[in-house]
């Protein structure tokens, strides 16, 4: 193969297609194979690039992996921003949330692989980003003026951390996805049917709201 040829034209002309092509190929094959296992070779032919071009945007396989968790985040919180939850009375934006966060990592099973390779690594590539925490903040300030809202309508018990509300959660929702398989294989009950996994969001809400309710 030539020099020519080696570099596709596209890259050249459309930098922010480059790097959404980019990113989502080097999502699927992190999520798929972890940090370690991941590998730029399999991401440039997936994305229609070259190795080259991979490093141009992200420098290295790390700045690659910081710059896909970053979107992952984003692509979360953009989601739920479009809920337009603060238009909702405080329990049903907590339905509402938590339904959502149910539903987003069913359908998002590559945002679970992610994070979980994420902490295997303690959260290094995290710590070095500049825009994590602005992009996630949002979410603990609703979560902060439903739980003050809650309690002006005397709906809500007082002493609720919003960050230990929403930990708890995306907890109950992460850890049943995160081990389903194991999960049924020990007790003898397949908890991957469409009918355990609305069991399951019937019973993470009744859970949260008979936590909260007064």
């Amino acid at each position: 193969m030539s020099r020519r040829q080696s570099t596709p034209r596209p890259l050249r002309r459309d930098p922010d297609g480059n790097r959404r092509r980019i990113l989502a190929a080097a999502e699927r094959e992190f999520a798929a194979h972890g940090l370690g296992g991941a590998r730029v070779d399999r991401i440039a032919v997936a994305a229609g690039a070259n190795k080259r071009m991979l490093y141009y945007y992200f420098r290295d396989k790390d700045g690659l992996f910081l710059a896909v968790l970053e979107a992952a985040y984003r692509k979360i919180r953009a989601a739920e921003s479009a809920l337009r939850l603060e238009a909702l009375d405080p329990v049903e934006r907590l339905r509402r949330l938590i339904a959502f966060t149910w539903s987003y990592f069913q359908e998002n099973p590559e945002f679970i692989s992610l994070l979980n390779t994420e902490n295997l690594h303690q959260a290094r590539h995290l710590r070095r980003s500049k825009r994590i925490r602005e992009m996630n903040s949002p979410l603990i300030a609703l979560l902060d003026e439903t739980l003050a809202e809650g309690r002006r309508r005397r709906l809500f018990r007082g002493g609720v951390d919003p960050l230990q509300l929403y930990v708890s959660i995306a907890g109950l929702c992460w850890f049943y996805l995160s081990n389903r398989h194991t999960l049924s294989t020990v007790f003898g009950r397949d908890l991957r049917r469409p009918r355990a996994r609305a069991e399951r969001l019937t019973h993470m809400t009744d859970l949260i709201l008979g936590y909260l309710l007064r």
